[in-house]
Parts: C-alpha cells; structure tokens; sequence
C-alpha cells in the first residue's frame, strides 16, 4: 500500500537552567491544533523490534497536583476506550474501567 498522506505532530519544550519544563506547547495541523499550551502530556510508542513500550512523561512545574490526579484518572479511562478498540476484548476493558473508577474514589474525584 502506497502512502498517500503524511501527518506530523510536533512538540516544543522549554526547559530552565535544570531542564526541566516550563512550557509545553503542541501541534497538530490535521486535527486542528496549532501551537497549544499544555501542562502535561503522556507519549508511549511501540517498539516491535524490542517488543517493548517506550514513553516519554513530560509535565511543567507549574501542573498543579489536583488537576494531574485528574489528568490520570481521564488517560486511564481513555486508556481503556482505546484498549477495547483495539482488542474487541470487552472483559478487560470493563476491568480497566473499573480499575479506573476505584483510582477516581480513592483519590476523590468523583462527586456524588
């Protein structure tokens, strides 16, 4: 199959004088993002060589604990979305979500 189109994501990082983040900011021209701030992002790709996962975790100083806890709990539950699509495997998936539901209450995210 011929590659007909290509897509490009692209991320900048400022770093201080430690290197650690100060700022990210994302793009991604086919969906429609164009150099938008953010405070935390979670990349992880496959290496099928390796049969291995790598990832980058990269969050700004300023990311305020409550709103990375939140941040987590939104990943685990697309987590388990994506993992569904992927696999067709309902069981797990729902074992995820509620995975994700004991992480929300024991951290009190969930209002009643």
């Amino acid at each position: 199959m011929a590659i007909e189109h290509k897509s490009e994501i692209k991320i900048d990082i400022a770093l201080d004088e430690n290197r650690i983040p100060e700022q990210l900011k994302w793009t991604a021209k086919d969906g429609g993002v164009e150099d938008e701030e953010t405070k935390a992002m979670l990349l992880s790709v496959w290496d099928s060589k390796n049969k291995e996962s790598l990832r980058i975790d990269l969050w700004t100083k300023d990311m305020p604990v409550d709103e990375m806890k939140i941040f987590f709990h939104q990943t685990l539950m697309a987590m388990s979305d994506t993992f569904y699509r992927a696999t067709q495997d309902e069981k797990m998936s729902a074992t995820m979500k509620d995975f994700s539901d004991y992480f929300a209450e024991k951290l009190e995210l969930k209002r009643e």
